[in-house]
C-alpha cells in the first residue's frame, strides 16, 4: 500500500504539468505565428507608402467586407495612427469608404492614403513638388470638410462617404496604386513624398475648413464662387492665372461644328433655310463675369447662361468667342473647368517660378491659411 500511496501523487502531478506544457506551448506557437503576419502585413503597407484595408463588392445583396490578403488588420474594427495628431483614432473618424464607380464597390482606406490616390489621380506625376504638396493639402481639405459636415451630396450608394470621379475628387484605387508603385516608382515616390510632407494641413479661412474647390486650366483668370455655384464665398474669388496658357496643353481649344447642329444643341429652333442667310439667329454675348467668362448670351430668341452653353456643347468652359461661316461655326474655347479656386496647371506654373505649396494656396485661396488639422479638432 506504501509503494501505491507514493506513486499516485507522482502521476497525479506529472500529467498536471504535462498538460499546463502543452497549454502554454500552444499558446507560444499561436502569438508567434499571428503575431509575425500582423507585423509583416504593417511593415509592408508601411514601406509601400499604401495602407491597405477592405473593399466591399456592393453589386450583390448583402455583401460582406472583405480585407486585403496583405493587411493584416481586420477592416472591421481598426485603428489607425494619425500622422498629424499622433493619437489614435477610430475607424469612424479616420477611414475614408469611397465608392468605385467601375467595380460597383467601396473600397475603405486611412484618410492619409486616400488623399494619395487623389494626388495621383488629379495631378500629372510630373509636376513640380510643390505643385502636389498644394492639391495634397486642397484634397485633404475637401474630404475633411465634407466628413465633418456629413455630406453625401452626389453619392449613388448610402454606405459610402465619397466617389472617385469628378462629382467629388477623381481617385485612383488600391490596385491602381499597387500598379503605379511597379510602373512609375519615380512618379509614386512624388506622390508619397508630396502627402507625407503635409500631413494633416488644411486650408482654413476665420478658423473653419474652406470648401476647397479647384479645376485644371484658367484661361488667365480664376472665377468667383457666385458665377457657377449657389454661394459667393469670400476665399474663392477672382484671381490671376496668367501661367497657365504657358503651361497648359489644354489652355486653348477650336471647335467646329454645322450650324443647324449647334442650335439643336441649344434648343433654338430655326428652318433649314434660315440656316443660309447671314444675321437670321444672331449670337450675341450680353453679360461678363468677372473671371472673363459668358455669364449671359443671347442665340436667336434665347437667352442662356455661359455655363449652359458649355454642358450643353459639351465645352471645357464657359470661356469662349465664334466665328460664323457658311453653314458652319467656329468656338474658340479658353481654359478647362469650372473656374473656380486653385488652377492646377496655374499651381505647375508657380512651382517652376519657385513659388512654395503655401504661396500657391495663398494665391488661389483669398484670405485663407494653411495649418494642422489637429488645432481645429483641438478647439484652438
Amino acid at each position: 500500500m506504501s509503494r501505491f500511496a507514493v506513486k499516485r501523487p507522482r502521476a497525479r502531478f506529472n500529467l498536471w504539468h504535462a498538460f499546463s506544457a502543452g497549454i502554454l506551448i500552444s499558446a507560444i506557437l499561436w502569438f508567434a505565428v499571428h503575431g509575425a503576419a500582423k507585423e509583416d502585413g504593417r511593415k509592408n503597407s508601411h514601406t509601400s507608402g499604401v495602407v491597405e484595408y477592405g473593399m466591399q463588392d456592393i453589386s450583390q445583396p448583402q455583401a460582406k467586407t472583405i480585407p486585403h490578403h496583405n493587411s493584416g488588420v481586420k477592416p472591421e474594427t481598426p485603428k489607425v495612427r494619425n500622422n498629424a495628431e499622433g493619437k489614435e483614432l477610430t475607424s469612424n473618424q479616420s477611414l475614408i469608404k469611397v465608392y468605385l464607380s467601375k467595380s460597383r464597390s467601396i473600397e475603405t482606406v486611412p484618410l492619409e492614403t486616400y488623399v494619395k490616390g487623389v494626388v495621383a489621380a488629379e495631378m500629372p506625376l510630373d509636376f513640380e513638388p510643390a505643385a502636389l504638396q498644394a492639391q495634397a493639402i486642397a484634397a485633404r481639405t475637401y474630404i475633411i470638410r465634407r466628413m465633418r459636415l456629413n455630406d453625401h451630396s452626389g453619392m449613388p450608394v448610402i454606405n459610402a462617404d465619397v466617389t472617385d470621379t469628378q462629382s467629388h475628387q477623381v481617385y485612383r484605387s488600391l490596385n491602381d496604386m499597387r500598379m503605379l508603385q511597379r510602373e512609375n516608382k519615380a512618379g509614386w515616390s512624388k506622390v508619397n513624398d508630396a502627402v507625407e510632407k503635409t500631413a494633416g494641413e488644411v486650408i482654413t479661412y476665420g478658423g473653419e475648413l474652406i470648401e476647397a474647390l479647384f479645376f485644371s486650366t484658367s484661361n488667365g483668370r480664376t472665377e468667383n464662387s457666385e458665377e457657377v455655384f449657389p454661394n459667393q464665398l469670400p476665399y474663392l474669388r477672382s484671381v490671376a492665372s496668367p501661367w497657365d496658357k504657358q503651361e497648359s496643353p489644354r489652355a486653348e481649344e477650336a471647335i467646329e461644328m454645322p450650324l443647324k447642329d449647334f442650335y439643336a444643341k441649344l434648343g433654338v429652333g430655326v428652318s433649314p433655310a434660315s440656316i443660309n442667310l447671314a444675321g437670321t439667329k444672331p449670337i450675341r454675348i450680353l453679360e461678363w463675369t468677372a473671371g472673363k467668362r459668358v455669364k449671359l448670351m443671347v442665340a436667336g430668341n434665347k437667352k442662356l447662361t455661359g455655363e449652359e452653353v458649355r454642358n450643353k456643347l459639351g465645352l471645357r468652359s464657359a470661356s469662349f468667342d465664334w466665328k460664323i461661316g457658311k453653314n458652319k461655326i467656329t468656338l474658340k474655347v479658353y481654359g478647362s473647368g469650372h473656374g473656380v479656386g486653385m488652377s492646377q496647371w496655374g499651381a505647375e506654373g508657380m512651382a517652376k517660378a519657385g513659388k512654395s505649396a503655401y504661396q500657391i494656396i495663398a494665391h488661389y485661396y483669398t484670405g485663407a491659411r494653411t495649418e494642422k488639422v489637429s488645432k481645429l479638432a483641438n478647439g484652438s
